[in-house]
């Protein structure tokens, strides 16, 4: 009888980052320094209001200050660079980021590109992207990012493996793919023009789903023993896999809701974190003196 896939519990491996970022924090506090994350949402989208608030929340229970930023509709790309240009120049400020998607007429990647890289902790920005596909990214992106921590939370092997990553967003698919890659994984990224997808997917170790449609993954796609991790969320509570359907032949699976997005948003605050720090010692570098005094 066939054993049942694991379930990989994004809740585990969120409470697991947020526990090392405990004492971190502390620290911090103790020399006067409170990370602080600003949130930018622009317009009003029921589901972006509600990541934005889940985000503020999660960093109010962890000690990390949360300011949001919120735009009317008809906020111009200009207008939004703006803020955010305010926001790099804001000391106390150590991450940026803007809720995705933003509304039709604004210059999404203008306004990406205007998050200043020490700020960039969703890593949005083209160099971020370029710094991740290099492997030295102090901030990749956070789903990427994700995905990468679930693997290793539960010692699933990587190197070696084929990765199928559906989707080629740039900031899921690309990056998750370059990480993979880095990790030492053979990548295939599928997308809206790849033919016999059903064939490509099921010849993947590891599947990464990041296409944004309901359900869309069947369970007859995937190979017997792979690992199958689904970074869509879609109205309704339900990911980019049909999740029923892929537990018959995957080893290991995330669900959703409770799988990705737990961990994405610690990741998100763990880069929050990472960025407070970084600032706290270069401030540090610059007072204490340069020379010897005997």
């Amino acid at each position: 009888m066939r054993e049942q896939p694991l379930i990989l519990d994004g809740n585990a491996v969120a409470a697991a980052i947020k526990e090392k970022l405990a004492a971190r924090i502390g620290a911090l506090a103790e020399r006067g320094v409170v990370p602080r994350l600003a949130t930018i949402l622009v317009g009003d989208d029921p589901s972006s209001a509600t990541y934005v608030k889940m985000k503020g929340n999660a960093c109010r229970r962890l000690g990390i200050d949360s300011v949001r930023v919120d735009l009317p509709e008809a906020t111009t790309t200009e207008e939004l660079v703006d803020v955010i240009r305010r926001l790099n120049d804001d000391p106390a400020v150590h991450g940026i980021l803007l809720q995705h998607p933003v509304p039709h007429g604004i210059d999404e990647r203008a306004a990406f590109e205007a998050i200043a890289i020490e700020k960039d902790v969703d890593g949005v920005t083209t160099l971020g992207f370029a710094r991740n596909a290099f492997g030295f990214a102090d901030f990749p992106s956070c789903t990427p990012a994700a995905i990468v921590s679930i693997l290793d939370y539960y010692n699933l092997p990587i190197e070696g493996k084929h990765a199928v990553v559906i989707g080629r967003s740039p900031i899921l698919g690309k990056p998750v793919s370059v990480m993979l890659l880095n990790r030492n994984a053979t990548v295939t990224i599928c997308h809206s023009k790849t033919e016999r997808l059903p064939d490509v997917v099921g010849a993947g170790d590891i599947v990464v789903a990041a296409v944004g449609k309901p359900k869309f993954v069947q369970g007859d796609w995937i190979k017997p023993g792979a690992v199958v991790l689904d970074a869509g969320y879609n109205p309704g509570n339900v990911g980019d896999v049909d999740f029923d359907a892929c537990l018959s032949n995957a080893s290991a699976i995330t669900p959703v809701p409770a799988g990705v997005g737990p961990v994405t948003i610690a990741t998100l605050l763990k880069h929050t974190v990472d960025a407070a720090e970084k600032r706290a010692n270069e401030n540090r570098t610059k007072i204490e003196p340069h020379y010897k005094i005997i």
